[in-house]
Formats: C-alpha cells, sequence, structure tokens
C-alpha cells in the first residue's frame, strides 16, 4: 500500500532561459472537436506510456495529446484486470486518449462500445503499426493495412461508436510490411474516407521494425494523399530541431514522438518551445534528472499501488536517464537493481548533482534500434489483400493470444 514517502507534489521542472518565442512555427492540431494546442503526440510504447510516465510527460508540456499504452480489444471486452488499469487516467488529464489494438471489427466496436458508454476516453487511436512478431504473425498491427476490407471494416466500426458521444478515432500505421508491400497510401485514404479524424505515420516498414532510417518522403506523399484531415509524421524524432526539420520537409501537421521521449520526459517542454518559435531548450543537471527519475518512480508506486512493483518498473528507465552522464558502471548497475523508494534515494544522493547537461553524448536514439528482419506472418497472407477463410478464421482468435495489455 502506499506510504506518505510516496505521496509528492509535481514542481515544475526546471529551464534555462533563452529567447522569447516569436512566431509560431505550427498551429495547434485538431483532432475531431479537439484542439492540441502543442501539435505533438505522444505515440503508444509497451511497459512505458502508463499513466505515471504520462503524468510526467505532462508537467513539462501540458498541451500535448498523450496516448496509453497500446489496449487489445480483447482485453477490454473481458475487462481483464490488468487492462482495466492501463485505460486509467488522472483526473486532470485531457483528452483522455486511449490506442486499441483489435483485427477483428465485432471485438474492436464492442470494445470502442465500452469506451465510449462508460466515459472512459475522449479520443481512440487504432493501432496499425506495431511491427512485434506475435502480432504479425496473426494478421494484427503493422500486417493487417495489406488487407484492405479488413483494414476499413475496423476503423469504420471504431469511428461509428465514437460518433455517438463525439469521439474523435485516429489511425496510427507504418508505411507498409517491406518495400514489396507498402499500404500507407491506400490505408490513408481509406482511413481518411471512413471517417478518421487524423493518421499518423510511422515512416518505417515493419521489416525495418525500429533500424535504418525512417523514410520522411513517405509522410510527404501521404500528406499530398490525405486532404481533409491531419497527417501526422513519426520516426526518428530525437530532439526538436528533429521535429521542426519533419515539418518543414514533410509539410505534416504534427509530430509522433516514441523512443525520444526514454529517460527524457522534458523533451516536450522542448518541442512545445519548438512549435512556438521558441530556442527555449531544457539541459538539467543530473541532480535535476535524479528529482526526475525519484517523482517517475513515486508515480509507479502510486500507479501500480505497489511499492515493489513500482520500482521494478523504474529500472528499466535507468539507463535512458542517465545517458551521457558521469555515474559510473557500478552506480548504474545499483540502480538497475533498486527494490525500494528508500533504496533509490540513497543511491540517487551519491549522484554528482552538480554535473552539467553532457550536451552531445545525451543526445540522439534512444532505445534499441535492432536490425532489419523477415515479418512474421499467416501462412499465404501476401498472397491476396483479400482474407481467404483460413485467415479469417485465424484473425479471429488473434487477439486471444496477444497478452491483456
Amino acid at each position: 500500500m502506499l506510504t506518505a514517502q510516496t505521496t509528492l507534489t509535481a514542481p515544475q521542472p526546471p529551464m534555462t532561459a533563452v529567447a522569447q518565442s516569436v512566431l509560431p512555427v505550427l498551429p495547434a492540431l485538431p483532432i475531431g472537436r479537439h484542439t492540441v494546442s502543442t501539435p505533438v503526440v505522444l505515440a503508444p510504447m509497451a511497459g512505458i506510456t502508463n499513466r505515471a510516465f504520462r503524468r510526467l510527460c505532462r508537467e513539462h508540456a501540458p498541451g500535448a495529446l498523450y496516448v496509453s499504452e497500446m489496449i487489445t480489444s480483447r482485453a477490454l471486452v473481458e475487462r481483464n484486470a490488468e487492462t482495466m488499469r492501463l485505460i486509467e487516467h488522472d483526473a486532470d488529464e485531457s483528452p483522455r486518449s486511449v490506442q486499441l489494438y483489435s483485427v477483428d471489427p465485432v471485438t474492436a466496436r464492442a470494445a470502442a462500445r465500452i469506451l465510449v458508454q462508460e466515459d472512459r476516453a475522449d479520443h481512440i487511436d487504432l493501432n496499425f503499426g506495431c511491427p512485434v512478431p506475435k502480432v504479425t504473425r496473426k494478421g494484427g498491427g503493422s500486417a493487417l493495412p495489406w488487407k484492405r476490407d479488413l483494414f476499413r471494416a475496423i476503423v469504420a466500426a471504431v469511428v461509428a461508436e465514437g460518433a455517438r458521444r463525439d469521439i474523435p478515432v485516429t489511425v496510427k500505421m507504418r508505411i507498409g510490411i517491406d518495400d514489396d508491400h507498402l499500404t500507407y497510401l491506400d490505408a490513408g485514404v481509406a482511413a481518411e474516407q471512413e471517417g478518421a479524424a487524423a493518421v499518423a505515420l510511422h515512416a518505417r516498414t515493419a521489416a525495418q521494425h525500429y533500424s535504418g532510417y525512417a523514410v520522411w518522403p513517405a509522410i510527404t506523399a501521404l500528406k499530398q494523399a490525405v486532404t481533409t484531415i491531419p497527417v501526422l509524421g513519426n520516426g526518428d524524432i530525437w530532439s526538436a530541431d528533429d521535429a521542426v526539420r519533419m515539418v518543414a520537409e514533410t509539410g505534416c501537421d504534427g509530430v509522433v514522438v516514441g523512443r525520444g521521449c526514454l529517460g527524457r520526459p522534458w523533451l516536450f517542454a522542448d518541442l512545445a518551445a519548438a512549435f512556438e518559435g521558441s530556442t527555449l531548450r531544457v539541459q538539467p543537471t543530473l541532480g535535476e534528472v535524479a528529482d526526475t527519475m525519484r517523482r517517475h518512480a513515486a508515480y509507479l508506486v502510486e500507479f501500480y499501488d505497489d511499492e515493489n512493483r513500482g520500482c521494478r518498473d523504474i529500472r528499466k528507465h535507468i539507463a535512458w536517464y542517465l545517458k551521457g552522464f558521469p555515474a559510473g558502471g557500478t552506480m548504474r548497475q545499483h540502480l538497475a537493481l533498486v527494490d525500494s523508494l528508500a533504496a533509490l534515494d540513497r543511491l540517487l544522493d551519491g549522484l554528482d548533482a552538480d554535473a552539467p547537461w553532457p550536451g552531445a553524448d545525451a543526445e540522439g536514439q534512444r532505445g534499441r534500434a535492432g536490425t532489419p528482419k523477415r515479418v512474421a506472418l499467416p501462412d499465404g497472407w501476401l498472397d491476396s489483400p483479400d482474407l481467404s477463410p483460413e485467415q479469417q478464421a485465424l484473425v479471429a482468435q488473434a487477439e486471444l493470444d496477444v497478452s491483456g495489455g
């Protein structure tokens, strides 16, 4: 259970003093009835973008849109306990955003109906971009847009449910399965026609996974094909300058940021400043990073209502937070094994709080890039954009084979 030591207020993160804002680089982002004042979206990331992390990011840029972890529609319909935890939002979180994964229009509609009728979300995002083998081998995620009728049916079903209470639905996808099977233009136009409020493109194929470079010209092509709703760009945004450059090169209406904010939730402050035309950038000392890490851990303990579980969760964030800082191998190892907030406090007290922001050593790519790989797909998946009877049976069971979150 929670104790007094785990209940913290949220101080405003320190920022460097720089030039005043000038004309905005990008206007506010319309998502259906919502106006997202900072045209930036936190990408759903499994095991990362829970309520605790979203709160931490919102402290730095409350005007952006922060999306939940991917929620499996089947698990939501069955009211899996962990899934119900994952769709929780803070009282001041607005708009409340949930990303759904589905391979079946009926289940997708039923899951959306729960979110809509029980007033659990103000925005629904649909996942058609996940490249993880356990998802794609069942026809889900980035494999699904290849089946054009199935893709349309899922989008249409969720849009119809959302329309009951004016809840906008957006689509996140990749450019295709591999270089020989690109799907993003057809899928973008289909999503637009079926009533999606925006489309977001991670400009990599599923085969790339997270390796290599995002193909930003694909975002340009999608923006030219989809003309009535916003197009968001995703991929290789490691800094605010990257985001501004993406907008300049592609004409996209906003950006989606994933791995770039790992261990760096203040990136959203940089992004908000950049799109307002400011040179404001956050360059925290090691002591300020330690304070953020401690606050993140406390939020995780509160989220799980379990100190041990919250401290286990913060472990995976340690290397990201300390990237480039002179923390030492032994300290990093001890932090990666922390099992209580008291232990975390003792270790953080041992850091050099005055160590300055390390500059280039702390910048650049975060998270694992991996290597290109052959995409795991159902048998015969690429033979036709239409579902065979065998494939229809397979996708009907697919959501049962994906984790409850």
